[in-house]
């Protein structure tokens, strides 16, 4: 009587034949119909409109002072702004968020002037709602988030 040989069959051939079987039976890619093409999927529907230079003041005056009590525990404060002029509008091609890019001369608590270079965002607020607005502080960019100089601030 013979016996057949032992066979050895590695794990990895055993799940090589398992995936092959798992794509043989799985169905086919169909593409999506009307509904799903259109249901919430419009896109971007940027209008453009954003408030003139001198409407974010206000919250970088705010913004500057919160970072610096809380993260910073300072004591500057803005105290006024001067030479406020907008130096870019969408400076990029039309299909990106829209931007209105700033430089302000600021006077701080502390007595000495400094340049603030801002840009205010088309949605770019808080989840999405209203203008959202990112500033820096040349010479006050402790955490070198636009590092060299607020250079990352400006178009």
């Amino acid at each position: 009587m013979r016996f057949a040989p032992d066979l050895k069959i590695s794990t990895g051939a055993v799940a090589m034949a398992a995936v092959a079987t798992l794509l043989a039976l799985a169905p086919a890619a169909q593409a999506a119909n009307p509904l799903e093409r259109n249901f919430w999927l419009s896109g971007p529907r940027y209008d453009g409109n954003l408030p003139a230079c001198e409407s974010a003041l206000w919250s970088i005056t705010d913004q500057f002072a919160e970072k610096e009590g809380s993260f910073w525990n300072s004591e500057l404060r803005i105290t006024g702004f001067a030479q406020v002029h907008e130096v870019a509008f969408r400076p990029w091609q039309s299909d990106n968020i829209p931007r209105r890019y700033c430089t302000a001369d600021a006077m701080l608590s502390d007595g000495k002037p400094r340049v603030v270079h801002y840009s205010i965002i088309e949605d770019g607020g808080f989840a999405s709602f209203g203008n959202g607005v990112e500033f820096c502080v040349v010479g006050l960019d402790r955490d070198w988030a636009y590092n060299p100089s607020c250079k990352a601030a400006k178009p």
